[in-house]
């Protein structure tokens, strides 16, 4: 393809090149991001909130000691299962949930699941690692680096199969975004968990770019 479209800022008056080029990296990190659900269940909603409030309280008092900063827990929300007609059906009972969420540090990352695990009535949905301070910017300003160098050497050797000389970059379209990966466990962790084990923050960073070749 020759040429950029009429009114595009910079011109090609050799052979348009167009490439995209992704890199992906991990950050250091230091904590983790947990969510816990929390539920219980009665013959009445009275009951079940009762219960809920019971098991709050304990997982109030066995996480505090390891959390960082305050605990997150929404309002809770109930709904009726069972009831019906004819033999088989089912008593009716009424349930009632929440979730607890917060951030713990690697040291106490193996305590929490520990202790969260042999609550009743928890489910440890997941943790996400969180990146250390500065560690995300720095790993974004590597990619880039990279996804450029990487283009510049795709270009050259496209160049240089055309026999063409000249490599100019005409047009930079970025595009990238920070992923943590959920870590689910089961809650009968009968063994110890290792915070250098669990996948680190992740980013992905992907550049269109534009060379002309001549």
């Amino acid at each position: 393809m020759d040429g950029l479209p009429a009114g595009a800022p910079n011109r090609c008056s050799g052979t348009l090149l167009q490439l995209q080029v992704e890199q992906r990296g991990t950050a250091a990190f230091d904590r983790f991001r947990f969510d816990l659900g929390l539920e219980a269940e009665g013959t009445s909603k009275g009951e079940a909130m009762d219960l809920l409030n019971q098991r709050l309280a304990a997982v109030r008092e066995a996480l505090r000691p390891l959390v960082t900063g305050d605990l997150t827990i929404p309002a809770p929300s109930t709904y009726r299962s069972g009831g019906g007609t004819g033999s088989g059906s089912t008593p009716v009972r009424e349930h009632a949930s929440t979730s607890v969420s917060g951030v713990v540090v690697k040291a106490s990352y193996d305590a929490l699941i520990q202790s969260a695990g042999r609550l009743p009535g928890v489910n440890l949905r997941g943790f996400s690692a969180e990146a250390v301070g500065g560690s995300e910017q720095e790993l974004q300003t590597a990619l880039l680096r990279k996804a450029l160098a990487e283009g510049r050497r795709q270009a050259g050797v496209t160049a240089a199969a055309l026999g063409l000389g000249r490599v100019k970059l005409l047009r930079i379209d970025q595009r990238g975004g920070g992923m943590v990966r959920p870590m689910p466990y089961a809650m009968a962790a009968a063994r110890s968990f290792d915070p250098n084990e669990a996948p680190a923050p992740e980013r992905t960073l992907s550049l269109a770019l534009d060379y002309c070749l001549s």
